[in-house]
């Protein structure tokens, strides 16, 4: 949960409505199969599935709809997440978008910017956070130019 509220911040930030569950891709399959059968017609836009280990979650999400699912795999073991990145491969024609381990603010903006194409208001949000981060990245440019001028 501490990984994935980044995500659900990141949305809210951005004024995008969204649900969150607990599923299984093991424990609780039908379920699972349920919800992402049910997202589309449910007004649902795209997916995020997190998961760590054996992190199939997307893979069962994406197996039940056509929306596009963004997996974010989890550091949950003594693998460090990489046992989580790797089971997120997905075979030919069944595609999951995957971010970094633990990326669940990228996960959102993925989101984000697939909603985006189709919502002038959302592409504007995104140029204008785009804008605001370079302005950030370069007003401490200039404050470490100006500390370490010659």
């Amino acid at each position: 949960l501490p990984v994935v509220e980044k995500a659900m911040a990141t949305l809210e930030k951005f004024g995008v409505p969204f649900e969150a569950h607990v599923y299984s891709a093991h424990r609780t399959p039908v379920e699972a199969s349920e919800f992402a059968k049910g997202a589309r017609a449910n007004g649902f836009g795209a997916i995020i599935a997190a998961a760590g280990k054996a992190a199939h979650l997307a893979g069962a999400m994406a197996a039940n709809t056509t929306l596009p699912v963004i997996g974010i795999p989890i550091k949950s073991s003594t693998l460090d997440g990489l046992d989580a990145l790797l089971s997120v491969q997905m075979p030919g024609g069944l595609p999951v978008a995957t971010v970094a381990i633990d990326g669940a603010e990228n996960a959102a903006l993925l989101a984000i910017q697939i909603l985006a194409v189709e919502d002038a208001t959302l592409a504007e949000k995104l140029d204008n956070a785009r804008k605001e981060a370079a302005e950030k990245v370069l007003a401490k440019n200039k404050a470490l130019e100006e500390k370490y001028a010659k």
